[in-house]
């Protein structure tokens, strides 16, 4: 069989390498000059630093299997930095069990309540949440004040107005998925997705970078991708793309598919990266929960990493999740500067602009899907309407968040239905020539 994919992702990667190692012929289309999607990045220097700040944890089982196959399994390294929030303007660390117990911020019966919680959303399955949202549960269960401390901010920075309709399942996922450890593998995640692209090719495989799709039609039985680059056709396609963008590409989809899976929101991620000439806090990850900040996460990407692995530069993220339509996609570099230096000081008053020796802004759309009651009811089955179309993307990953892991564990999930379902048809055609 002759299959398309259609992003170089995570998912699209994973999922042409499995069609090649199975003997089919596969070309896969990414619209960027790299292959890794949300999870690719850029050079600086020996390593490659992440565009969009990355880790795994220990549960994360199917990208620590990956990267064991792949040969990069002595590259992974697992630490515990220093995870934080900024309440009140200090600094409380909460990241164990034992940080847990000394959280200033709630009394101790709060924290032993919220403990138990978390412990209970450690074994818990995600089917007894479904059909609630998050912050009424929350407060009833955690109580109140530990909510508004630290969960409101919190998913009021995440989410904005549309706080109020995520559902429990999401936060679930959030606290149930998570470990103390995290992964890293050192020189960057972008050596994951250069491995698989070159595993891919090596099993005659290809893969065109800088090459977006315009328009995939289907005539006389096969399937035609047609792209900036040329047209190619093909027996079946796959695609990785947001369901939105997959159904624009494809007219012939019906309006009631349409009608059913191609209305879930998603915010768009937004990243302003510092380089400064010294540490700018001791700390790797810091929520940030009072009020103000124009940013919603400060990640000190090199008080996990060491700086040689960068030419000596000490690297900070400044995050945001925001709808697409926000006004923070368009500024300029120079206009985020402007708006996110000073709120920097505010969280360590020594720091001075003329730290920074390099700064870079990376955005992307479609990147956290807004997951409501009604979630489950619009997600896509893998098999569309349309024969030989198949669609897998981070929005049928639910109950668990979008990240590297739960792609790439979905790309084998669709992989079984397809080859399934090729080796069917071959056994039917063979059937039929007898």
């Amino acid at each position: 069989m002759e299959y398309a994919v259609l992003g170089g992702g995570a998912l699209g990667l994973m999922t042409a390498y499995r069609l090649a190692q199975a003997g089919h012929s596969v070309m896969l289309f990414e619209k960027e000059p790299m292959a890794g999607g949300l999870a690719s990045g850029f050079r600086v220097g020996d390593s490659w630093l992440d565009k969009f700040y990355h880790h795994i944890f220990r549960s994360d089982t199917t990208v620590i299997r990956i990267i064991k196959e792949l040969g990069l399994e002595d590259q992974l390294e697992w630490l515990r930095p220093r995870t934080v929030s900024l309440i009140d303007n200090k600094i409380e660390q909460l990241d164990s069990p034992l940080t847990l117990l000394k959280f200033k911020p709630w009394r101790l019966d709060e924290r032993l309540r919220v403990g138990a919680v978390l412990a209970f959303l450690k074994i818990a399955p995600p089917s007894w949440f479904e059909g609630k949202t998050a912050i009424p549960w929350l407060k009833r269960w955690m109580g109140k004040r530990p909510y508004e401390v630290l969960f409101e901010p919190l998913f009021t920075g995440k989410f904005g107005d549309l706080r109020d309709k995520i559902a429990l399942p999401w936060i679930w996922a959030r606290l149930h998925d998570r470990t103390t450890q995290l992964g890293y593998l050192r020189g960057g995640f972008q050596l994951l997705y250069d491995r698989l692209s070159e595993r891919i090719q090596e099993l005659s495989g290809k893969i065109l970078l800088g090459t977006s799709v315009d328009q995939v039609q289907h005539d006389n039985g096969r399937w035609h991708v047609h792209t900036n680059q040329g047209s190619w056709e093909f027996d079946q396609v796959i695609s990785t793309l947001p369901t939105r963008l997959t159904c624009q590409l494809i007219p012939e989809l019906p309006s009631d598919y349409r009608q059913q899976y191609d209305g879930v929101q998603a915010y768009g991620a937004h990243c302003l990266i510092l380089a400064l000439d010294r540490p700018l806090t001791d700390i790797y990850w810091m929520n940030i929960c009072d009020p103000g900040y124009p940013f919603m996460a400060l990640v000190e990407h090199t008080n996990y990493r060491p700086i040689e692995e960068y030419g000596g530069r000490h690297l900070i993220y400044l995050g945001n999740y925001r709808p697409m339509h926000d006004p923070l996609f368009t500024q300029s570099k120079e206009e985020v500067l402007a708006a996110f230096l000073p709120q920097v000081k505010r969280i360590q008053p020594s720091f001075d602009p003329s730290w920074v020796t390099e700064s870079w802004i990376f955005h992307a759309p479609f990147a956290q899907p807004i997951v409501t009651v009604d979630y489950r009811e619009h997600i896509p089955p893998h098999r569309t309407p349309l024969q030989g179309l198949w669609l897998a993307n981070m929005f049928q990953v639910y109950p668990h968040d979008r990240g590297q892991n739960y792609s790439l564990a979905l790309a084998e999930d669709l992989i079984q239905q397809v080859l399934h379902e090729a080796k069917s048809h071959t056994e039917e055609s063979g059937a039929a020539g007898e």
